[in-house]
């Protein structure tokens, strides 16, 4: 990431409270944030690997591994697990070929389970990237998926 990450360190001042702006940033540029720009952003800040690395690894909206171009993410919440949100994954999972956390072979799709999106009047939920599929069902899951291959 070279300069980029330089630009996005010296935009924030070297203290702690910098930490999740910054690793949302490199987010941003990069989609995930790496091994190395762990080490970089807490040498910048002058703490922890792993600190940052706890950070990073506690918010589901920051990455440590790459994403699809297409980032499917089912909730798992109370409200959508009982109106079968684990069936939903499951036909995810069918359709595209792979389990939560993995990533088709093209590149294209990522998996996720979320612990829950908070809209809890949809349920069960799915969403990809931003758009957000409310009321789903295991039959809906194709003609969803189909829209972005």
């Amino acid at each position: 990431m070279g300069n980029n990450l330089s630009e996005i360190l010296t935009c924030h001042k070297k203290r702690r409270e910098s930490l999740i702006p910054i690793l949302q940033k490199i987010q941003d540029k990069l989609g995930y944030i790496t091994r190395g720009t762990v080490s970089e952003v807490a040498e910048y800040l002058k703490i922890s690997e792993s600190e940052v690395f706890g950070v990073a690894s506690f918010y589901t909206g920051i990455h440590l591994t790459p994403r699809g171009k297409y980032s499917v993410k089912v909730c798992e919440g109370t409200a959508c697990h009982v109106r079968a949100g684990e069936r939903i994954l499951d036909e995810v999972e069918r359709k595209l070929g792979i389990k939560h956390d993995e990533i088709t072979g093209d590149g294209k799709f990522s998996l996720e389970r979320v612990a829950c999106f908070g809209s809890c009047a949809l349920a069960p939920v799915m969403v990809v990237n931003k758009d957000v599929y409310g009321h789903m069902t295991v039959s809906r899951v194709a003609e969803i998926l189909r829209k972005y291959r």
